[in-house]
């Protein structure tokens, strides 16, 4: 990558000339699964220049790249302290705090579910059309108990806030919605209603996954043929489309084949971290008996991620 700075930069003190190219960097780092190198220049730019939300964002989104989710709460604190207006910010906040939460026991638990809840629901009130914010708070409200905010009626009063500016995430909240009260003719109306509205890869994935979770095998695996058939640019969807290959013991060359293809692809990104894609194709690798590729798959997550606590684990397992 090529970073150009300005005649007018090179007035600059150096560490202003540099900052633009050095936050650019560091994104592309994050976007790539190169999270130690996006860490490291995060943390100097941070160091440098304290009071800029941006680098604290994405330092937050790194922790959570690699599960370090202590980490990735704290950086997102501190953005939120910045910018606490910003609905990415507060929608990041609130997955971190929820990820947080999952490891932190039945109370700290249910301490941090109600700041889940508040972060979420922060991030839809300052974007209503912020689309990640809006499935973020759909799943809360359906898997999460109403004594900690959750409630199927939110969802569906979510879903019809947002059916004029996000149809699509709005119909996946109906289908979310009615699946958790077990109506599970119109959860299906509505997965297939969500991808009319574009045939977006991420919509199939959505439908296929209900058919997993419904036992129906082979629709689940014909409506992941859609769903490649969509994705044009192998970003992020190739990884879900395997995920679920793998789950349901279906087309496994082909899954692998997903993810190695993912990992060429120049439309990576932190939706899908590059480590996670190393850790799972190491572990397709083993249950096909190649414990030496499995082995190479591992490297290959900890040279990006030397802290990712799944992939030090299973390189554990490897030296015993």
């Amino acid at each position: 990558m090529v970073c150009t700075v300005s005649l007018r930069a090179l007035a600059l003190p150096p560490a202003a000339a540099r900052k633009p190219c050095d936050d650019k960097l560091a994104e592309t780092a994050l976007l790539e699964g190169r999270i130690d190198d996006a860490v490291g220049r995060l943390q100097a730019i941070i160091a440098a220049s304290p009071g800029e939300m941006p680098p604290r964002l994405l330092l937050c989104r790194a922790f959570y790249a690699e599960d370090l989710f202590e980490e990735s709460a704290a950086a997102c604190e501190a953005a939120a302290q910045l910018a606490p207006n910003s609905s990415e910010v507060q929608d990041w906040l609130g997955r971190a705090d929820g990820k947080k939460a999952d490891h932190a026991g039945p109370i700290g638990g249910f301490r941090l579910a109600r700041s889940v809840k508040a972060a979420f629901e922060a991030a839809v009130e300052r974007d209503p059309r912020n689309p990640n914010a809006v499935d973020d708070l759909a799943e809360y409200y359906v898997n999460a108990p109403s004594v900690v905010g959750g409630g199927l009626d939110k969802a569906d009063a979510l879903a019809a806030r947002s059916l004029h500016d996000l149809p699509q995430p709005a119909h996946r909240t109906y289908a979310l919605a009615a699946e958790a009260r077990r109506d599970y003719g119109t959860a299906e109306r509505e997965f297939r209603a969500a991808v009319d509205i574009a045939h977006r890869a991420g919509a199939w994935v959505d439908l296929a996954d209900f058919y997993k979770r419904r036992n129906q095998v082979d629709k689940a695996v014909d409506t992941l043929r859609h769903a490649l058939e969509a994705d044009r640019e192998h970003d992020a969807s190739l990884v879900d489309i395997a995920s679920i290959l793998h789950e349901t013991h279906r087309e496994q060359p082909l899954a692998e084949q997903l993810l190695r293809l993912y990992l060429a692809s120049e439309a990576r990104s932190d939706s899908a971290p590059t480590p996670r894609v190393h850790l799972l194709l190491s572990r397709m690798l083993a249950e096909d008996g190649n414990p030496a590729g499995a082995k190479i798959e591992l490297q290959a997550a900890l040279a990006l991620a030397q802290h990712y606590p799944a992939a030090v684990r299973a390189m554990r397992e490897f030296t015993r």
